[in-house]
C-alpha cells in the first residue's frame, strides 16, 4: 500500500497527537485492518485490536460490541458512505480520528483498482466537527497539518500551505 509514499509527516503528527490525549494503559479498537500505524501504536505501547475488514457501513457490530476505551479512525471515515450510525453506536469514551480534508483544487481520490481505496466524502473540518457532535461526540481538541509533494505545479504549491489532513479528540456527551 505505501510503496515509494510511506506517510512519515502524518505518522509523526497522529503519533504526536495520541500521546498527548490517550494513556497507554487505555485499550484502543481501531478501525480498519492491521496496518504499520498499527504497529507503531503497539511499539508504543498502546493496546491496540482492529477490526477485521468488514465494511463498517452494514456492519459496525464491532464498534457495538467492543469494551475498548478509545476508538481512533485514522483515515477511514472518507471511506464510509454513512459514518453516523456508526459514530452514534459507539460505547467508547474516546475517539481519535483524522481526515484527509477536502481541497478546492483536487478531486476526491479514487483508486480504479482497489474499490476499498476510494473516497466516498473529503470533509471540510466545519463538516466533520458536525457529523461528531451530531453522532453524540464532543470535541475537545484539534489539529491540522499541510502534506507538501515533491512535485512541480500549480496544485503542488498550493500544498505547501493548504492544510491535508485534521485530527480531533473527542469524549462522548
Amino acid at each position: 500500500m505505501y510503496e515509494n509514499s510511506f506517510p512519515n509527516k502524518r505518522y509523526k503528527h497522529t503519533l504526536e497527537f495520541l500521546r498527548k490525549h490517550i494513556d497507554t494503559n487505555e485499550s484502543i479498537l481501531d478501525l480498519g485492518v492491521h496496518n504499520p500505524f498499527t504497529k507503531i501504536m503497539q511499539q508504543e505501547g498502546y493496546q491496540v485490536t482492529n477490526t477485521s475488514g468488514e465494511d463498517l457501513d452494514v456492519d459496525f457490530s464491532a464498534v457495538v460490541d467492543t469494551d475498548a476505551d478509545v476508538l481512533t479512525a485514522f483515515e477511514i471515515f472518507e471511506h464510509l458512505l454513512a459514518p453516523l450510525h456508526l459514530l452514534s453506536n459507539s460505547k467508547s469514551k474516546k475517539l481519535v480520528a483524522s481526515i484527509p480534508l477536502k481541497l478546492w483544487f483536487s478531486p476526491a481520490y479514487r483508486s480504479k483498482t482497489d474499490k476499498w481505496d476510494r473516497h466516498y466524502h473529503e470533509f471540510e473540518d466545519w463538516q466533520f466537527d458536525w457529523l461528531l457532535e451530531k453522532a453524540g461526540w464532543e470535541i475537545q481538541d484539534s489539529m491540522k497539518w499541510t502534506n507538501p509533494v515533491k512535485k512541480i505545479g500549480l496544485r503542488p504549491l498550493l500544498r505547501l500551505f493548504t492544510s491535508r489532513y485534521y485530527i480531533v479528540y473527542a469524549t462522548r456527551k
